[in-house]
């Protein structure tokens, strides 16, 4: 399925009418622009009695840097290099306590600007109360609060503070009445700023020296206090130098740790000898020559060299002399004085190794000790000296904390006489010549284009709020029946007493005959094959027209075939009225009750060429006579002697006449008043004929406005009676379309 099948198939919910929305403001155009014009008037009226009011502007500049002579932006702790500052500076500018100074300054409280003259117009609601009511009495301080107060609120409410975008400049704007005054108070609020800065600053200034001189007094005493208890603890620890000492225990250390190695190192080589010689077994001297420190002494080799020399000799000797020889003998002697001087010799070596191995063992003792001692000594020192470094960094800290105040002092003292500004006013403010406001002719034209807009939703509103049954596309999508005709609303005649009973009789060839005779020929072309032989006339209330739909209908057919026009509405019978008979003549009830014959009960209406029979005497009891055999009995008999048999019945909603006529009739017409006829009782009007399947064949729409409908539906059905040769001039004041 391509689109165009699919746009085909919406439902009319879904489509968008535009031509109705169109239609809708066409039909009501003139009370749009009546609602238009007179808000427009009076929205006039309201503006040019309103009193101008005049916006004046100042642009003031906001400084990102300030001019200080010595850097002391820790004082005031500003910080201007982001946009912080600036947004800070701008809520400033509308402040209370600004604005509070400028009203001050200007003496604004007894201005008439804000403090208009009571209206004469205006009046105390109090007055409308008969009983007086307590009130609370103020005093004077209070009641001057209260006005500061308001006048306050008034002026911030005037004031304007727009930053200028990526700038550093700012407009400061005033509305008031009086274009002079305006001018003045947009430049005494940039003034007022640039003072308060210059207040501010000069008060921080002021509250920093009062708070450093405070501050220096308690660390001049912790100052004092912290070096004295340095000078105490170096005086009782008996502390000298910077270090106190720990430098030459150090080195003290350091000389004793190498003399310490120096005698174990000597311990050892004695202990080495020492153990070479206690290795010996044997006491006697002669066991410890082949010692190597004994072998190789000095004196031991020259006494052994001696001692072998005299042996030799003495061996030299011995080959000459005997052992008594004087030379043997001295020889001998020679050579047990180098042994005995070689074994002296040896032992006084032995001796010396015991001497010298005692001696570095004690030495070495010594020295341990003297280590000990000194690493002692060190660790003493080296206590005191953190708590000397301690009290030295508490000593310390104090003065430079003091000495950093004491110059933040001097800063500040420097710079309290210098204060620059961080603004200043670029462009002051001029009396402005023409008012801000109001904008009368924009406000005339907006009230004018709003009420027309407000107008045309009014008008869909009561369009949507309109369910009458206005067309016939209302009675197809709204009553879901069939369109049987159209009849259109007939201008009054004061000659005669209803229009619509005679117009098809005097005037055949109007629209309205017309549309009579369309709905005769839907009424005629609904049956071919089975033509309807009884017809029944109805709607959904009284007033609709279904009488002279009836008369016409009859009218119509008679011209054709022989007709009988019934009144079976007995609670409010027409046609008797309509034909100018008497009430009181026999009828519909008499026949029935069988009171008169049926001669009796019908009259001729030669103008119609049709016969009459009127609703007679009215019963105590219409719907039980209507449900009788003899009315079935009596229609039965009628329905020989005539072709066709039209019965105007009461209405449905209002008693269930139609309802028990329904098996009796060949066909019903359903009549509704068109744009009057609510469509919901109209819908269930026709669900109570269905429920009894009575033979609905069509809706008829009464007493339909041309010039009305045109409206809803542009010129169509104006064009079908113009396509006839008929016009407005024929008394058409609605429109008739032909289902057929």
């Amino acid at each position: 399925m391509d689109t165009t099948d699919k746009f085909n198939q919406q439902t009319p919910e879904e489509v968008i009418d535009l031509r109705q929305y169109w239609m809708t403001i066409n039909r009501n155009k003139w009370s749009i622009l009546s609602f238009a014009v007179i808000i427009s008037i009076l929205t006039t009226l309201v503006v040019f009695s309103m009193q101008p009011l005049y916006r004046a502007t100042a642009t003031l500049l906001i400084e990102s840097q300030q001019a200080n002579v010595v850097s002391i932006e820790e004082v005031y702790g500003l910080d201007s290099s982001n946009n912080e500052y600036f947004l800070t500076q701008f809520e400033i500018l509308k402040s209370r306590q600004l604005a509070e100074k400028v009203i001050l300054k200007l003496n604004l409280l007894d201005h008439p600007e804000f403090n208009p003259e009571p209206s004469a117009l205006s009046f105390n609601w109090r007055d409308l109360i008969p009983v007086e009511l307590p009130q609370q009495t103020v005093s004077k301080e209070e009641f001057a609060q209260s006005k500061f107060q308001s006048v306050t609120t008034d002026f911030l409410g005037r004031l304007t503070i727009s930053p200028i975008r990526k700038t550093q400049l700012v407009n400061i704007t005033f509305e008031a009445h009086d274009r002079l005054l305006a001018a003045k108070i947009a430049n005494a609020v940039g003034d007022a700023y640039i003072e308060n800065n210059l207040e501010a600053r000069l008060q921080l200034t002021y509250k920093a020296s009062e708070w450093l001189m405070e501050r220096l007094t308690g660390l001049r005493e912790q100052v004092n206090s912290s070096e004295e208890k340095l000078q105490q603890y170096r005086n009782a620890e008996q502390i000298i130098g910077s270090d106190g000492g720990a430098t030459i225990a150090n080195n003290e250390l350091s000389l004793i740790s190498t003399r310490l190695v120096d005698a174990r190192r000597t311990r050892l080589e004695a202990e080495s000898l020492y153990r070479q010689v206690k290795s010996v077994a044997s006491p006697s001297p002669e066991a410890f020559e082949h010692i190597p420190l004994i072998l190789n002494h000095p004196l031991v080799r020259d006494l052994k060299r001696a001692e072998l020399e005299t042996a030799l000799k003495k061996a030299d000797l011995a080959k000459r002399y005997g052992a008594k020889h004087p030379q043997m003998k001295a020889v001998e002697s020679e050579l047990n004085d180098v042994r005995a001087a070689l074994y002296s010799q040896i032992k006084k070596i032995i001796n010396s190794v015991e001497n010298d191995y005692r001696i570095a063992l004690a030495n070495e003792r010594s020295l341990k000790n003297d280590q000990t001692n000194a690493k002692q000594n060190l660790q003493s020192i080296n206590n005191k000296e953190h708590k000397l470094q301690s009290l030295k960094k508490e000593a310390e800290s104090n003065r430079q904390l003091y000495d950093t105040f004491f110059t933040r002092l001097k800063e500040t003292n420097a710079t309290g006489d210098l204060q620059t500004a961080n603004a200043r006013i670029s462009d002051p403010a001029i009396a402005p010549p023409f008012p801000a406001k109001p904008k009368k002719k924009l406000i005339v034209v907006l009230a004018f284009v709003a009420s027309i807009m407000f107008g045309i939703v009014l008008a869909f509103l009561m369009e949507a709020l309109n369910n009458t049954v206005k067309s016939a596309n209302d009675v197809e999508s709204k009553l879901h029946s069939t369109m049987l005709g159209l009849l259109p609303l007939l201008d009054k005649d004061k000659s005669l007493v209803n229009p619509s009973y005679s117009t098809y009789i005097t005037d055949p060839q109007s629209p309205y005959s017309e549309s009579v005779r369309t709905i005769r020929t839907g009424v005629v072309l609904s049956a071919l094959d089975s033509p309807h032989k009884t017809l029944c006339c109805t709607s959904s209330i009284p007033g609709e027209g279904k009488t002279s739909v009836a008369i016409n209908l009859a009218t119509s057919l008679g011209q054709m075939e022989k007709v009988l026009l019934i009144d079976a509405d007995m609670r409010k019978p027409s046609i008797a009225k309509a034909f100018e008979l008497s009430n009181k003549q026999p009828g519909l009830s008499n026949l029935v009750a069988g009171t008169s014959k049926l001669e009796e009960c019908i009259h001729r209406a030669d103008a119609n060429n049709i016969d009459l029979m009127t609703a007679g005497i009215i019963p105590p009891n219409p719907l039980d006579l209507l449900a009788s055999k003899r009315f079935a009995k009596a229609l039965e008999i009628l329905e020989t002697k005539y072709d066709r048999i039209i019965i105007d019945t009461a209405p449905t909603q209002a008693v269930s006449d139609a309802l028990v006529l329904a098996p009796h009739v060949g066909a019903m017409i359903y009549v509704v008043k068109a744009d009057s006829t609510n469509y919901q009782q109209a819908k269930s009007g026709l669900k109570r004929l269905r429920d009894v399947n009575a033979p609905v064949i069509g809706v008829v729409l009464n007493q339909l406005d041309i010039k009305k409908a045109s409206k809803y539906y542009g010129n169509e059905y104006q064009g079908y009676y113009d396509s006839y040769g008929y016009s407005d001039s024929d008394n058409l004041t609605s429109e008739a379309k032909s289902p057929a």
